[in-house]
């Protein structure tokens, strides 16, 4: 059969044309599970549709949920809670650092074929759920690659070049971008704008930022502060200086909520704070218009890809 193309955002309830992606937090999470992170599993589905409510509320349409393989994405869930909450929701292929996964699971994968994993649950779906993925999630670590990131990226760039889905990398702490898109483009070939860095908020280095702009890859500033990170307080700056060297359509915002305490509806930020209180101090950097692109027109983009099926 031959092969066709359709540029579309692939979301839970089926694709759509990028445009209509509307107001959108472009990494953030509805369910996790990880051993790093034992007690504060995101798990709960009520809390999970009281989240979207809350963030419908403060104007938001669309999320896209970074939750990889094997950290409990809950994917069945998924077009339940964007059918009742009117939000449009983006579910994930990949995988995360070797330090969310036991061994066994790990091994499990090498055996299979982690490639092919990615590329059934892109074009068929994940697990029973019939839901398929939007994108693929991996991870690089910090300052650099060790061998199950490269592992990962090789799986990565084959799922990519058979599906044409794009690639979003979490960088540790905000590095290793430029080792990242060495290995990816250059090694693998994989177009540039196809490639979503995130956590660039957590390393201020404004000439990363541009250089990795200027290859071609969008750049997302996501997560509100932590005591060690200087995300909220320094992204102002960031953008700014992304916007006035032409790469304003690079931009992506998101929330990553990780933790349940983190979730609005327990007191923390949650999605919502994004809309409430990142969105206005964005605005009054780099002005309404901008704000409004970084939040719409350019997550439509980073996500909208020719999909290709068989």
């Amino acid at each position: 059969m031959t092969a066709e193309t359709g540029r579309a955002v692939r979301t839970v309830l089926g694709d759509i044309a990028p445009e209509d992606l509307g107001v959108c937090d472009a990494h953030d999470h509805l369910f996790l599970r990880s051993p790093r992170l034992p007690g504060q599993e995101l798990d709960s589905t009520e809390e999970a549709a009281a989240e979207l409510a809350a963030f419908r509320a403060a104007g938001g349409q669309s999320v896209v949920q970074w939750t990889p393989h094997g950290m409990g994405r809950h994917a069945e869930r998924l077009p339940a809670l964007s059918d009742t909450s009117g939000v449009r929701l983006v579910a994930a292929t990949g995988l995360h650092q070797a330090a969310h996964y036991t061994p066994e699971l790990l091994g499990r994968l090498r055996s299979d074929g982690l490639a092919a994993l990615f590329v059934r649950e892109l074009a068929e779906g994940i697990g029973e759920s019939g839901v398929r993925a939007g994108l693929i999630k991996v991870a690089g670590g910090f300052h650099g690659l060790d061998a199950h990131a490269r592992w990962t990226m090789t799986a990565a760039a084959e799922a990519h070049r058979a599906t044409g889905a794009p690639i979003s990398v979490h960088l540790e702490l905000g590095t290793g971008a430029p080792d990242v898109l060495d290995l990816l483009c250059g090694e693998f070939g994989v177009p540039p704008h196809r490639v979503i860095l995130g956590h660039l908020n957590r390393s201020p280095d404004l000439t990363c930022h541009l250089q990795a702009a200027e290859a071609g890859a969008y750049v997302a500033f996501d997560g509100p502060s932590r005591t060690h990170h200087a995300t909220d307080w320094r992204m102002p700056d960031a953008v700014r200086a992304l916007a006035d060297a032409g790469h304003g359509d690079r931009i992506l915002l998101g929330g990553d909520t990780t933790t349940a305490g983190a979730r609005s509806v327990r007191g923390g930020p949650g999605m919502p704070h994004l809309l409430r209180r990142v969105r206005p101090r964005l605005a009054h950097a780099v002005g309404e218009e901008l704000a409004d692109r970084i939040l719409t027109a350019n997550p439509g983009r980073a996500f909208g890809v020719e999909w290709v099926t068989a």
